[in-house]
C-alpha cells in the first residue's frame, strides 16, 4: 500500500504503597490526579481558544494499554513531544482497572515502550534504547532496578513472555549466515561503520523498505530466559522471520506449555519484492525443525495467537498472493492434525487484532467498519461447527484490546477525530447484553481540552459513483454559522486501500484544520476499507475512475447543502491521496489550491523505483512492459498540458514507498508550464513527516498555502 547498563529513573506502584527505586537520583513518585469525574470541577477559561498547531504537539500520545493477569491493573505507554529537542519521548505508566489511580512507572531519559506482563503479574518487560541500542528490559513491581534483559548488539522489539515465565521470545534484525552468534553481528556491523565505503552490491530485489536499507539483514525470532543470558536465533536462514514488509499484530506467540513457538515467516528470497505468502510457522522454543501449517495457502498468513488449551493456533489469512488489500479471514488451525477452518466468513470486514477469551470457548476480535471499528465475538465448538460472528460493540473507534485471565471486561484505546486515545474498559457481560458501556481510566489530555474550541465531527453520506452511498466525515469549525458558505478543505486518504477513520491523526489532522475557519471533508470514496470487500476492490485498475468520481460528487453535495463556498474549495492529500490530487490537477480547474504529499506522479517511473512490487502488479493489473493499460491510462504525468490549479508540493528524500523523484517531476511540471507552486522538501523524512519540528513546518506551510487562496476568517 501506498500509505515499527544505568537502570531508569523510575518509580513503581504495588497495590498499598509506593516504592522508588534505589539509587541515589531516583525521581520521586509521580501520580495523576483522579479522573476528571471525580475531581472538583476546573474553573472554565474565559475564552476557550481554537485548537491550534502548538497544541497538536502539547497533546500525550496514550498507546499500547495491556491489562495485568489479575485484572487490576493496566500498563500503557503516554509519548510526550519536545519541539526544542525535536524528539518525543515515551514512559510506561499503570492505571487501576476502576480508573482511581495511576503512575508513572518508568522514567529514562531514553524512553520505554511495550510494556508486557510476565505470567505471573510480578513483571514488566519493555523496550528501551538507554544502553544505545533497543532491548528488552525488566522491572519488578516490588520495587527495584529495572533490570536488562537481552543483549543483543542488533537491537530487541516484539517481545512476548512464555507462559511458564522462563522465556521471553523477541525480534532483531541480523545478517544470517554469520557463525559466532552476537559477536560477529557486532563485528560485521563495526566494519561497514568504519570502512568508509557506502556503496552496496545488490543482487536481488526489496534491498530497502519505507525509509531503510537493508544491506542484507534479515528479521529473525530470538529466544532468551527471563532473567538475561545469551540470546539464541531459533529461526536461521536466508528469510524474514517475520516479512519486515507486511505489517499486522504480534509476529510471534508462545505455547500454553512453553514447548513450541509459532511465528509468521516471509516469503522466499527470490519472489517477496512481489509475493505477499506469508506462512505460520512452528518450532521448538529451544530451535530445530520448524514445521510449515499453511503451505497450502497462498495469500498472506500472519499474526498466529495460541488457544490457552493449546489445542489451536488462530491466526490472520488471506487467500490471494500478491493482493495486500485481500479480505483479512479469521482462521483457527488445529496444531494436532493440521486442519484449517476459517471462521466469521459471515462478516464482510478484514479481520485486525484477535485475542482468545482465557477459558478457549470463543475467539474476540476487531474489524474496520465504516469509519469506526466493531468488536465481535466468535464461539469455538470444535471446528466441525464453525459458528457465525457476533457484534459485540459497533458505532466508536475501539483498538488495542486486552483482556485479564477472569474474562470479565475488554480494555482497549478509544479515540476521535477531535480527541486522541484514552485507555479504556468494556464490561464484557453487560456488552454481550446489548448493554455496552465503556469507562474512560486515563484522562491525559482533559486540562489541555478544557481550555480549548474543537470543531463538530458527522458522519455524512451522499450519492457516489456506481449507483454507491459513499460514507464521509464533516468537521464544521467552531461557531459555525448555518447561512454561511465556507471555504472547503477535502482531504484524500492514501492507500488507496485504506479509510479516514474516526480516530485521531498527529500528521493528517482534520481538525486542526477545520479550527482555521474551513469546513473540512473526508470522503470514504470506492477502494475505502471497512465498508465491504468489494468497494474496496472496485478501484484496483481504476484509479482515475469511479474513485474520482465520488470525490467530485462529495464537493458537489457539499456545495449544494451550502457548507461550501464553490469559488474557494482545495484539495489535499498524501500518497495515493497525493496521487489523486495529481489526477484533480490534469482534469479540473475547480480547485483554487491543490497539496500533493508524497503523490504517484509517473506510474511507470514509479513502477522501477518503488520496493514493493506486488502493489503495482495487483493494483495497475500487471507490469507496465507486458500490460500498460492502467499505467498509460491512469498516470497524471500524461495530462500535465491541462495542469492551471497551484499547488504545493511535499517529499521526502527518505522516501522509498514513492521515491522524491515522482514529486520533483511534479514540480519541474508545474514550474515549466507557469503554474504558480511551491516544493517542500525534507532531506530527512521518508514517506511520512514524523520530526516534531519537521511536522509543525508541514503543517505551517501547508495552512499558509491553502489561507493564501481561501482566505477563511481568522480563528476566534
Amino acid at each position: 500500500m501506498l500509505s515499527r547498563s544505568v537502570s531508569g529513573f523510575a518509580v513503581f506502584f504495588v497495590p498499598f504503597a509506593l516504592v522508588t527505586e534505589s539509587f541515589a537520583f531516583g525521581a520521586p513518585p509521580v501520580e495523576s490526579p483522579a479522573p476528571a469525574a471525580q475531581q472538583a470541577a476546573p474553573q472554565a477559561a474565559a475564552t476557550p481558544r481554537a485548537f491550534a498547531i502548538d497544541d497538536l504537539y502539547s497533546l500525550r500520545r496514550v498507546s499500547d494499554p495491556q491489562v495485568s493477569p489479575d485484572g487490576k491493573w493496566i500498563a500503557y505507554s503516554v509519548a510526550s513531544v519536545s519541539l526544542e529537542k525535536n524528539a518525543s519521548t515515551s514512559h510506561v505508566w499503570l492505571v487501576s482497572s476502576d480508573g482511581s489511580r495511576s503512575v508513572q512507572l518508568t522514567n529514562h531519559a531514553k524512553g520505554e515502550t511495550r510494556p508486557r506482563w510476565s505470567p505471573d503479574g510480578k513483571t514488566i518487560a519493555f523496550i528501551s534504547a538507554r544502553d544505545g541500542t533497543p532491548q528488552v528490559w525488566n522491572i519488578a513491581l516490588d520495587g527495584g532496578e529495572a533490570r536488562q534483559v537481552t543483549r543483543v548488539s542488533t537491537g530487541a522489539d516484539n517481545h512476548v513472555w512464555c507462559p511458564q515465565g522462563e522465556h521471553l521470545a523477541f525480534t532483531s534484525d541480523v545478517w544470517p549466515g554469520l557463525k559466532g552468534g552476537d559477536a560477529e553481528q557486532k563485528k560485521r556491523s563495526e566494519e561497514i561503520e568504519s570502512s568508509g565505503v557506502k556503496a552496496q552490491v545488490l543482487d536481488g530485489l526489496l534491498y530497502r523498505h519505507w525509509s531503510e536499507w537493508r544491506r542484507g539483514k534479515r528479521s529473525h525470532v530470538f529466544v532468551v530466559a527471563a532473567e538475561g543470558g545469551e540470546s539464541h536465533d531459533v529461526t536461521p536462514g536466508e528469510f524474514d522471520a517475520p516479512p519486515f514488509s507486511l505489517g499486522g499484530p504480534d509476529p510471534v506467540d508462545i505455547s500454553p506449555d512453553g514447548k513450541e513457538l509459532a511465528y509468521t515467516r516471509g516469503p522466499d528470497r527470490a519472489v517477496e519484492a512481489w509475493s505477499t505468502n506469508s506462512d505460520i510457522f512452528v518450532v521448538p522454543i529451544g530451535g530445530g525443525d520448524a514445521v510449515n501449517l499453511t503451505a497450502e495457502n497462498k495469500g498472506a498468513d500472519a499474526s498466529p495467537v495460541w488457544s490457552p488449551d493449546g489445542k489451536y493456533i488462530a491466526y490472520r489469512s488471506q487467500a490471494r498472493d500478491g493482493y495486500e488489500s485481500d479480505k483479512v479471514r479469521l482462521a483457527v488451525v488445529e496444531r494436532a492434525t493440521g486442519k484449517i477452518v476459517y471462521l466469521a466468513a459471515d462478516v464482510d470486514r478484514s479481520v485486525d487484532q484477535l485475542v482468545w477469551r482465557p477459558e478457549g470457548e470463543a475467539i474476540y476480535f476487531i474489524a474496520e467498519d465504516a469509519g469506526r471499528t466493531s468488536l465481535y465475538s466468535v464461539p469455538i465448538r470444535g471446528l466441525a461447527q464453525p459458528a457465525p460472528a457476533a457484534p459485540i460493540l459497533s458505532g466508536m473507534h475501539l483498538t488495542g484490546i486486552s483482556l485479564p485471565a477472569d474474562s470479565s471486561f475488554i480494555v482497549g484505546e478509544i479515540q476521535s477525530l477531535t480527541r486522541p486515545v484514552e485507555v479504556v474498559r468494556l464490561n464484557l457481560a453487560e456488552a454481550l447484553q446489548g448493554k455496552a458501556a465503556l469507562l474512560t481510566l486515563t484522562h491525559e489530555n482533559d486540562a489541555t481540552y478544557a481550555q480549548l474550541q474543537m470543531p463538530s465531527v458527522e458522519s455524512v453520506t451522499y450519492a457516489g459513483a456506481l449507483g454507491a452511498q459513499v460514507q464521509a466525515w464533516l468537521l464544521k469549525p467552531p461557531g459555525w454559522q448555518k447561512d454561511v458558505r465556507y471555504p472547503l478543505v477535502v482531504f484524500i486518504h492514501g492507500g488507496p486501500q485504506g479509510a479516514w477513520n474516526d480516530g485521531f491523526s498527529f500528521r493528517w489532522n482534520a481538525a486542526l484544520y477545520a479550527t482555521r475557519g474551513f469546513v473540512v471533508l473526508l470522503p470514504n470514496p470506492h477502494g475505502s476499507t471497512g465498508f465491504g470487500q468489494s468497494y474496496t476492490e472496485q478501484i484496483s485498475g481504476d484509479w482515475g475512475g469511479a474513485c474520482y468520481e465520488d470525490l467530485m460528487k462529495g464537493v458537489d453535495w457539499a456545495v449544494a447543502q451550502g457548507l461550501a463556498d464553490p469559488d474557494h474549495m482545495a484539495a489535499m492529500g498524501g500518497s495515493f491521496g497525493g496521487y489523486m490530487v495529481n489526477w484533480i490537477l490534469g482534469h479540473t480547474d475547480r480547485f483554487k489550491a491543490l497539496v500533493s504529499h508524497a503523490g504517484v506522479y509517473n506510474l511507470e517511473s514509479m513502477y522501477g523505483v518503488t520496493e514493493e512490487l506486488w502493489f503495482p502488479e495487483w493494483d495497475l493489473k500487471g507490469t507496465p512492459w507486458k500490460h500498460d493499460g492502467p499505467y498509460e491510462k491512469y498516470s497524471p504525468h500524461r495530462f500535465a498540458a491541462n495542469f492551471k490549479t497551484p499547488t504545493l508540493v511535499i517529499h521526502g528524500e527518505l522516501d522509498f514507498r514513492v521515491p522524491v523523484g515522482e514529486g520533483m517531476q511534479l514540480f519541474t511540471a508545474l514550474q515549466r508550464r507557469g503554474i504558480e507552486s511551491k516544493f517542500l522538501y525534507f532531506p530527512d523524512e521518508g514517506h511520512w513527516v514524523l520530526k516534531p519540528k519537521n511536522s509543525k513546518l508541514w503543517n505551517e506551510t501547508v495552512i499558509a498555502w491553502l489561507e493564501k487562496f481561501l482566505k477563511p476568517a481568522p480563528p476566534k
